[in-house]
């Protein structure tokens, strides 16, 4: 079911950030930075974080890694061979995976059970539609049985319209990244360096490890998001419950970071070892239990990511927050510029 959020905004063109910052001069944590809480919005840079945060506090990051999930392709139809584009978007527990064929930077519907694709070194099937309602994304067997090596030697990042050349791998990754597995980079975590890292450990503010694989996000109007593949370990479940317990505040570093926490939660609000898929959809029905705020970066107006934001923040927050950063013309998506958002 598609909710609207009570965000509304329009983007022009120029605020999409089509190359990443270091392309721009930048260091990757130089980015800018809104903080938002409650009315108060704050314009900062993103290496200056740490005076936004308090000992104590707790960041929950990431260690998604971004593979290169783009593979060029020839999909092979009754009505003859078209060139596509299949991102890999999320693998699943028989060894299938989910994928999406796009051509000219669109999705491509259609197609039917049996259509192969040929790749390098393979060919991909098509076994059935991933949601019965839809042809956009399929349930598919792969050209080989190690698909992450096999997308190292063939593939390449996602990238959007907005993005109009390929950029290294690299300047997809977090320093958080150590288990390759997200069709799309789990951006909230790109503005981060190591000597950031440092100085917020060196502050006292403490920083647990999270998973969550991220899949396709190019998703229709408002379309909630798909189950994803997550991990909260023993370890950071119990750090989470010792910082609420004494007075610290636990930030998710992400939509992704929130979505695997609460999936997480216990009905009193405490966090429990937990791992598998979750098919959690934060908003208005279900509003956030356990982060006291979260770092994210500017999402689409249309985009389900902003429901998440108004289940932690509220929608007027968010809504303040983002009439403030279109004013001073922040920069949106995966290489734009970072908000902090906090509950009052």
């Amino acid at each position: 079911m598609r909710v609207h959020p009570h965000t509304r905004f329009t983007l022009p063109d120029e605020l999409n950030a089509a190359e990443p910052p270091e392309a721009r001069g930048l260091a990757r944590d130089r980015v800018r930075l809104l903080v938002a809480e409650g009315s108060t919005v704050t314009h900062t840079r993103f290496d200056r974080l740490g005076e936004y945060l308090r000992p104590g506090d707790l960041l929950l990051a990431n260690t998604s890694g971004t593979l290169p999930a783009a593979v060029d392709g020839s999909w092979i139809t009754g009505a003859g061979v078209a060139p596509v584009v299949v991102h890999f978007s999320t693998a699943l527990d028989d060894g299938t995976w989910v994928v999406e064929l796009r051509s000219g930077g669109l999705p491509m519907f259609g197609g039917s059970a049996g259509d192969q694709v040929e790749l390098p070194e393979g060919t991909l099937t098509l076994l059935e539609p991933y949601d019965p309602g839809s042809t956009r994304l399929w349930r598919a067997k792969p050209p080989a049985a190690d698909v992450v090596a096999y997308l190292g030697r063939h593939g390449r990042a996602i990238t959007y319209k907005y993005v109009d050349r390929q950029w290294p791998l690299a300047l997809y990754q977090t320093v958080f990244a150590n288990q390759p597995g997200s069709a799309e980079m789990p951006s909230a975590g790109r503005p981060f360096s190591f000597e950031l890292v440092s100085q917020l450990a060196a502050s006292g503010v403490l920083i647990a490890p999270i998973l969550l694989h991220c899949g396709v996000s190019s998703l229709e109007s408002y379309e909630p998001p798909l189950p994803e593949r997550y991990d909260v370990p023993e370890h950071t479940a119990r750090l989470v419950n010792w910082v609420k317990a004494n007075g610290g505040r636990v930030i998710a570093v992400g939509t992704t970071a929130v979505r695997a926490i609460e999936s997480a939660a216990r009905p009193d609000g405490s966090v429990a070892a937990a791992g598998g898929w979750t098919d959690l959809v934060l908003g208005p029905d279900h509003p956030a239990a356990v982060v006291d705020g979260l770092i994210t970066g500017m999402h689409a107006p249309e985009a389900s990511h902003l429901l998440l934001l108004e289940s932690v923040v509220g929608g007027d927050v968010v809504q303040h927050a983002y009439d403030a950063a279109l004013r001073r013309g922040y920069l949106w998506h995966e290489f734009g510029d970072s908000c902090l958002m906090l509950r009052s």
